[in-house]
């Protein structure tokens, strides 16, 4: 037995079964019984070498399924692989919707508003605010927005709300914290 490249060399195989009835090791050379399976290649998963213990650790040792592929279809392989390379979907990246969210119609509004868990909703009172939302508010900006504009809008107010420009005034670190999380937020929004 040879090995090239981390490879062992299998050229020419005998037969899968010797005079004895029993499976052979594929290496040549080996009489061991061929107990071990093994994969003849990455695109021949169900295609077998038979091995002896000793001969299936080496050639563990040498197999590399990726051997040959770029970082990019390595990459494509793991993310199908991920999901047993059956179809997916982004899952929850529609937006939240008003009213009932419990699946069903309420054509004569028997439920009122109420939630299944028993909770009222009161119309006049402001929805809470997503991340974003609030994001917006806090750089004076209202959708829809560039990269670009944003980046001039967060340059601007922290040039108002710098502690430097405000004498090192605390109040005015704040604002810069909310200012930078809210830039974080946004950009991770737009981008």
């Amino acid at each position: 037995m040879s090995m090239r490249r981390g490879q062992i060399d299998m050229t020419p195989l005998r037969s899968d079964f010797g005079a004895t009835g029993v499976r052979c090791c594929d290496v040549p050379g080996c009489t061991s019984a061929g107990e071990f399976r093994a994969p003849k290649a990455r695109d021949r998963l169900n295609d077998y070498y038979w091995f002896c213990l000793e001969h299936v650790r080496e050639y563990n040792r040498a197999w590399n399924y990726y051997a040959g592929m770029s970082e990019a279809e390595v990459e494509a392989d793991l993310r199908r692989s991920t999901t047993w390379n059956r179809p997916s979907w982004p899952f929850g990246t529609a937006a939240k919707g008003e009213g009932p969210a419990w699946g069903f119609r309420d054509p004569f509004d028997l439920f009122d508003g109420e939630s299944p868990n028993g909770e009222r909703h009161d119309p006049s009172q402001p929805r809470p605010q997503s991340a974003e939302e609030k994001a917006f508010q806090t750089m004076h900006l209202s959708p829809p927005v560039t990269i670009a504009e944003l980046k001039a809008q967060y340059k601007s107010l922290v040039k108002i709300h710098h502690p430097d420009a405000n004498g090192g005034d605390r109040e005015a670190e704040e604002r810069l914290k909310l200012i930078n999380d809210a830039y974080t937020t946004l950009k991770r929004f737009l981008g």
